[in-house]
């Protein structure tokens, strides 16, 4: 079966290749458009997932980690007195406005948590210049490495510039390492009060490590029954709250949802239309199978078989040009991956959409007589 459907592929190449490159284009643009809805949705709840931290506890109202609110400091003396806890730490996030020495100004989001807790906020891994314990220098931030344009396009160690017109400068650069439409500069807590004018008695947010064999869920439980107007969230359901906020709010989903469907009806009707053209060029080809014996399951089973190959063949070569993309587009910072269950699902899609365009070319194949041989 796999010769006879290779040798009708190898038969017509000009259609053939129309079918190649049609499913080609719909493997490249789903798995473009998805990667890019992987990579912002990732940036959605990144910072409840890159801190290193079991629960969150914020504001009651709080349901999304780039929007959190003001808690009294006292907060933290009773999570710290929760059973379960092994410690608890406050972090600030404050956004402040930055004047650079090349005239440029911009916005920032400060993070500023307790000397000793920088590790659980910078993976040691998104380091790429400097020390945590250069940022206790008087002044001392972080820079984003994929950021610099909003950072006054120079990161290195070292520049300074201004914090709502105070002196600053980058003491550390990360990689990776940023928000949902934020530029990230990490720092001391006590110095992000000062550059953001915060009163000692307001944090953003406490996080909280467990001990070992507690279940996170069931003391977030209990910090929520115990202290009155704040709210624990393990990270993870934070991270997942943030990102299904974000998508309802915005029109991420639907516009990058909208191109994917576009992309398979395309991919449908090319694939179709091609099969279809190619079949009634080889009418008679069909009609000699059936006189020889060939029954509409057989011919049927020969269209499907062309379908798998032609989806494979245009499968690998759009997941080649993916590649090259998404290595090209991860240099400026849009980075992302596709797990092997991810590719599994965008093959079987290609398959689904090169069989069901096989259906033209089969509701044609199927009605033909083999006396047509003979005209």
């Amino acid at each position: 079966m796999l010769k006879i459907a290779w040798k009708f592929i190898k038969f017509d190449k000009a259609k053939s290749i129309g079918v190649i490159v049609g499913i080609l284009i719909s493997t490249f643009l789903i798995g473009q458009q998805f990667g890019t809805f992987l990579f912002l949705s990732g940036l959605m709840g990144a910072l409840a997932t890159d801190v290193k931290a079991d629960i969150w506890v914020v504001d009651s109202k709080t349901n999304d980690v780039n929007q959190l609110g003001r808690l009294d400091v006292r907060n933290l003396r009773a999570v710290q007195g929760t059973k379960g806890v092994k410690e608890a730490f406050p972090l600030i996030i404050a956004g402040a406005s930055c004047n650079y020495k090349n005239g440029t100004s911009g916005a920032i989001t400060l993070i500023g948590v307790n000397a000793s807790h920088l590790l659980a906020v910078l993976d040691k891994g998104k380091i790429t210049a400097g020390n945590t314990s250069d940022l206790q220098l008087d002044g001392a931030v972080s820079g984003e490495y994929f950021e610099k344009k909003n950072l006054g396009g120079n990161i290195d160690l070292g520049t300074e510039f201004e914090i709502n017109g105070k002196r600053a400068f980058f003491a550390l650069q990360t990689k990776d390492f940023r928000g949902f439409g934020s530029s990230f500069c990490v720092t001391t807590i006590e110095r992000a009060r000062f550059y953001s004018n915060q009163s000692v008695n307001n944090i953003s947010a406490v996080l909280v490590n467990l001990e070992p064999g507690q279940n996170v869920d069931e003391v977030a439980a209990d910090i929520n029954k115990s202290i009155f107007g704040v709210r624990a969230w393990p990270s993870k359901k934070l991270a997942t709250s943030s990102v299904m906020k974000i998508l309802m709010s915005s029109g991420i989903a639907l516009s990058t949802g909208t191109l994917i469907i576009f992309a398979l009806i395309s991919g449908f009707f090319i694939i179709g239309l091609t099969m279809y053209s190619s079949a009634l060029d080889r009418l008679k080809d069909y009609g000699t199978l059936k006189a020889i014996g060939a029954g509409n399951k057989y011919i049927s089973r020969l269209i499907l078989t062309q379908a798998l190959l032609f989806s494979l063949v245009g499968f690998l070569i759009g997941l080649l040009l993916l590649e090259v993309f998404r290595r090209g587009v991860a240099q400026s910072g849009l980075i992302f991956s596709f797990s092997p269950i991810m590719l599994l699902a965008m093959f079987a899609t290609i398959c689904l959409i090169s069989l069901s365009g096989a259906s033209f070319a089969l509701s044609r194949i199927r009605s033909v007589e083999p006396a047509t041989v003979f005209r």
